[in-house]
């Protein structure tokens, strides 16, 4: 018995620092936006949407991660239910916030001299703000976290509910569906979420984005994690397989039909 739980316990420990890791760092490179069809050495798609919007996959760093959270939040899903992906969600907002206050602190710390001089210069010789680069890359206007921070939590939450509303009608057969259907709900309204807060209602006039541009945008972006979320799935299998594995086949259906019987409520 006591090798079971200890089991149980280093299985969610290491699923929490899987979760927690990815979760942070996207949220890190979060401020960098690249473009999916240079980087795949394609034309931009131009993609005209909502009238005057014409859009490429010009997205955030951040979704190059995200993939490793939507399959990390089912499995955490599927073995520890709600409980335990509440848990992990609520430790991981509560990093996230922490990790940007002390980058707030470190930016009010005076460089020194020495660093700027080192760094005074790009590689092709053009004069180069070390100090002001590194605020500009690390620091986000505190609309866009709050904003994250809530699609975050709002779309973690959707994810739980119908995860397993899915699976009082599928039983423990089709994870598939139920985890890939789970992702794409919640992360539909985890796309125009984090736009509405960030671009449109907390932004200020002059820099709000007109509410056809949020769609647009959280259009793009919901194709893309799309896609992401139909090609990851066969992922889910592999892991699901490793973790059978390791906690033995009764154990694991043990964990998982306990899960499911304690995650019918949204909260």
């Amino acid at each position: 018995m006591k090798n079971s739980l200890d089991k149980k316990t280093n299985l969610f420990i290491v699923l929490s620092g899987i979760f927690l890791t990815n979760a942070l760092l996207a949220e890190l490179v979060g401020t960098k936006i690249f473009s999916l069809e240079t980087t795949l050495g394609l034309e931009p798609a131009q993609i005209h949407l909502f009238g005057d919007w014409v859009l490429d996959f010009n997205l955030t760093a951040g979704v190059v991660l995200w993939p490793v959270v939507f399959v990390t939040t089912d499995i955490i899903n599927e073995y520890f239910g709600k409980a335990g992906v509440k848990k992990i969600s609520y430790l991981t907002v509560v990093f996230i916030i922490y990790a940007f206050l002390v980058i707030t602190v470190v930016s009010w710390l005076k460089p020194a001299q020495f660093w700027l001089d080192l760094y005074s210069t790009d590689d092709s010789g053009k004069a180069l703000d070390i100090n002001y680069a590194f605020n500009k890359v690390f620091l986000q206007g505190a609309r866009i976290i709050i904003g994250s921070l809530v699609a975050f939590l709002v779309g973690q939450l959707l994810d739980v509910y119908v995860f397993h509303k899915l699976r009082k009608i599928t039983g423990s057969k089709r994870l598939w569906l139920r985890a890939t259907g789970s992702t794409l709900v919640s992360q539909l309204v985890d796309s125009f979420v984090v736009l509405y807060i960030a671009f449109y209602l907390l932004a200020a006039d002059d820099t709000q984005w007109p509410f056809q541009q949020v769609i647009a945008v959280g259009t793009i972006n919901y194709i893309y994690k799309f896609i992401i979320a139909l090609v990851m799935t066969p992922s889910l299998y592999v892991v699901h397989y490793i973790i059978d594995k390791y906690l033995g086949k009764d154990k694991a259906h043990e964990l998982t039909e306990d899960a499911a019987s304690k995650s019918g409520s949204f909260f």
